[in-house]
């Protein structure tokens, strides 16, 4: 097999498992196969398609990774758990800790809940939301 047909399949198999992930997995190596292809094309020596395999790669996943996750992170948007941190909520049923119940009304929604600090907070109570694990969210008083 010619060492061109071989960096075609490369660069095909690469740019699918590509299209097949959404984590900016295998883009960069299928720059450098194209790199690989065309000096194969052109006649050059194995080695130096190799090198420039590697080089390309190298380079686009250290320049360009950087920027693509960048914007790929300016169109996030927050899911509804995140836009509760920092919210002022009111306590639904007194939060205990040791006894393990609690429950906070947030942004219209009610969420199980536990005292940051292992204090007992009284129904009806305004609260902070601090974080979230799991389905629970963690709060102070206000």
């Amino acid at each position: 097999m010619l060492p061109s047909t071989i960096w075609l399949i490369m660069v095909v198999v690469l740019v699918a498992g590509e299209a097949l992930t959404a984590g900016l997995t295998f883009i960069w190596f299928a720059v450098g196969a194209l790199g690989g292809l065309i000096v194969s094309l052109f006649g050059g020596p194995i080695w130096l398609q190799v090198v420039l395999f590697l080089s390309l790669s190298a380079l686009a996943l250290a320049l360009v990774r950087p920027v693509a996750a960048k914007l790929m992170q300016s169109g996030r948007v927050a899911t509804n758990a995140d836009r509760v941190i920092g919210k002022t909520a009111i306590v639904t049923e007194a939060i205990d800790n040791v006894a393990g119940k609690g429950q906070v009304s947030v942004a219209g929604q009610i969420w199980t809940a536990r005292s940051e600090r292992d204090v007992v907070i009284p129904k009806d109570a305004e609260v902070t939301v601090l974080r979230i694990e799991g389905v629970k969210v963690f709060v102070e008083t206000k």
